[in-house]
């Protein structure tokens, strides 16, 4: 066993967030984890640990000698599937996502390898044009499209269920649930639900099956190793559902960049992979439009799943009332 003493700990804006990090048992028991799961792969930790603990993971940097850093992964209940998930994806989309050093599904815990740059941190130092948007949104729909045979599976695993048919039994259940909201708001989102229906009815009529949803799919939850590609992670706000909920955070991240302009220019790249197969471009497109409303619905029921009580859960009624908003296309 390696020496546990005097970790870097990052707590960020949640100082007085509870985790199971401050239970020595629990950390012990991690730990040990971790070196038997390097150790499998004939690695050793070498220098110190920093813990960045959340409300929602305990995510440790661990330093390996030899190699980049590996990753410990801790994910609540509410997210456990993460990495479970995360193997099965590696197995299925390889190219797409990080292959894992060793996951529990029982504890909620994953050993993930460096996945180089954040996209995110890329933007900051280079100029990056929207192009790259575009390819990593069409890369991301290739990886959705290859996992539709695999949506049972991957419900199997504890991810929740969001399908297009089920949307409107999830409102009716967030809106029930919420106490955050005011009674205008509610009354606003009541009214709305006829509409909701036929969204829902408009969207499985595109014919497009339900996949895997990231449902936060932004430039600091995916890794840019090398120019013109990207790899996806973090899934524990996942769902499977209708794949084009996907879009709207993406979109509206790149959209804060460059403009609502390239607005068009993302959909249809993230669309093209969908084409074919007795589908034309002009009917993906009308689409997207309720895809990007009921995107609200999945992200609403993360934030509810993830923050039942704390006051982080007020972001869920602030993200039920995007369904009022209308889609920018």
């Amino acid at each position: 066993m390696y020496e546990l003493a005097s970790p870097t700990v990052d707590r960020g804006r949640y100082a007085d967030a509870v985790t199971p990090w401050e239970q020595e048992s629990w950390r012990t028991a991690a730990l040990d984890w971790v070196e038997s799961g390097l150790a499998a792969h004939g690695l050793r930790v070498t220098g110190r640990l920093q813990a960045r603990l959340r409300p929602w993971s305990v995510l440790v940097r661990v330093p390996v000698a030899g190699r980049a850093a590996v990753w410990f992964k801790a994910n609540p209940p509410a997210s456990g599937f993460e990495g479970a998930l995360t193997a099965a994806l590696a197995r299925w989309v390889p190219e797409h996502v990080l292959q894992p050093l060793a996951f529990d599904a029982d504890r909620g815990w994953s050993l993930l390898p460096d996945g180089g740059d954040l996209f995110r941190d890329v933007l900051e130092r280079e100029t990056v044009e929207p192009r790259a948007w575009e390819d990593l949104l069409g890369q991301y729909a290739t990886m959705q499209r290859a996992l539709v045979p695999h949506a049972r599976e991957i419900e199997r695993m504890g991810v929740p269920s969001a399908r297009t048919a089920e949307l409107p039994e999830i409102f009716d259940k967030l809106l029930a649930e919420n106490t955050a909201l005011r009674p205008d708001e509610r009354a606003r989102l009541d009214a709305l639900r006829p509409r909701l229906v036929d969204w829902c009815a408009e969207l499985a009529a595109s014919g497009i099956a339900d996949s895997l949803d990231h449902s936060d799919l932004h430039d600091g939850q995916l890794f840019n190793p090398e120019p013109g590609r990207y790899t996806f992670f973090d899934w524990g706000d996942a769902a499977v559902s209708h794949p084009f909920c996907s879009l709207q955070v993406t979109a509206r991240r790149a959209c804060g960049r460059y403009g609502a302009d390239v607005l068009p220019r993302l959909r249809d790249a993230y669309l093209e992979p969908w084409t074919g197969a007795g589908h034309t471009a002009a009917e993906l497109r009308r689409a997207v439009r309720p895809a990007w409303r009921l995107s609200a619905l999945g992200r609403a029921r993360a934030w509810g799943r993830l923050f039942p009580t704390a006051p982080l859960a007020t972001q869920s009624a602030r993200t039920l009332l995007e369904l009022t908003e209308e889609p920018p296309l």
